[in-house]
């Protein structure tokens, strides 16, 4: 591979503690993190665009963010905005920032009848599932939206067997350090997370195996619009909250800004916006074997979703905030 700073390749136990030990190289492999530098990047998922009245204001945060924080990049997980020509300005905002940055497919991002490949082409995406290279890490970016051949209705949540086999291959290809970044969760199938993701961990758990020592750190992923972190068989598996809300639904519906805002965002009262707009920024710190969150806290605009009519236990509330938490995991 190309030791060049971007490198696509085409075709493309919930925590409450913040800190996660991984196991140990073996003796007799090759530490990749011993001479790896030190790399930063912004992350910022679940913005939804065509559902927030604010959006813009909430994308140039993150924008403005990034480039105090002199990141090397930064990453979007989807569910960002539809490629139509009324979200241009959108886009442009996402734009100032003038170094590498990186999209994952949200299965919001094709709402309205627009395709896939619509979508990447906006986007300026290589492909709808590739990998890239910042620093001495390597990074998967996956498209969770394949439709299983059982599929009757709403949104596919699944990684076909193709892209698994490019998913191997790649992970085969790679002795750096890796980062997964998908939309939907590999670990929350009860709440509309990939449907095999369990196999989809496997084979990162398998690329370790064969490796003989952690090649997979860490998987990222947005549309639960929750804030958590899970460790599954020595890989940290962690959820980046929405950048503007939690949905509630039909049952729970309530106007949270104006009756003007509502008038021209109806979707909004379906949901629970966040005051301000959630990210966080992403530090890889190899001599300290450190992967550090900088997360955010806000606050919920109107009542929260327990005091709508169901108890806070009915809700999970204890990955239900208005924020991405301060994390700090060994690596």
């Amino acid at each position: 591979m190309s030791p060049s700073r971007r490198v696509f390749l085409q075709q493309t136990s919930l925590l409450s503690a913040s800190s996660v030990i991984f196991p140990l190289l073996s003796e007799s492999a090759r530490d990749p993190l011993s001479s790896a530098r030190p790399l930063r990047f912004g992350v910022i998922a679940d913005v939804h665009k065509d559902v927030m009245h604010d959006a813009d204001q909430r994308l140039a945060a993150f924008v403005e963010r990034a480039t105090e924080a002199k990141v090397d990049f930064i990453i979007q997980m989807g569910d960002f905005c539809v490629p139509k020509v009324a979200n241009q300005g959108f886009m442009d905002i996402w734009r100032r920032w003038k170094g590498p940055n990186y999209h994952v497919i949200g299965n919001h991002d094709t709402d309205g009848g627009y395709s896939r490949e619509q979508t990447v082409a906006y986007y300026d995406m290589p492909s709808r599932y590739y990998s890239f290279e910042e620093g001495d890490f390597h990074f998967v970016v996956l498209d969770g939206n394949d439709r299983p051949a059982d599929h009757v209705s709403g949104y596919p949540c699944y990684i076909n067997a193709e892209q698994q086999a490019w998913l191997k291959e790649d992970l085969s290809a790679t002795t750096r350090p890796t980062l997964v970044m998908v939309h939907q969760s590999l670990e929350r199938p009860e709440d509309g997370g990939v449907q095999n993701g369990e196999a989809v961990r496997r084979i990162l758990e398998e690329a370790n195996q064969e490796a003989g020592f952690q090649k997979v750190l860490a998987c990222f992923s947005g549309h639960h619009h929750r804030d958590y972190l899970r460790h599954i068989q020595g890989i940290a598996y962690s959820q980046i909250n929405s950048a503007s809300y939690y949905w509630v639904g039909g049952d729970y519906q309530h106007v949270r800004y104006s009756k003007e805002v509502d008038a021209a965002h109806p979707w909004i009262k379906y949901t629970v916006p966040y005051r301000d707009s959630l990210f966080a920024i992403v530090s890889l710190d190899p001599a300290r074997r450190k992967l550090t969150i900088e997360g955010k806290k806000s606050e919920m605009v109107g009542p929260a979703p327990w005091d709508l009519g169901k108890t806070r236990e009915a809700w999970d509330a204890a990955t239900l905030r208005a924020a991405i938490s301060d994390r700090q995991v060994s690596m």
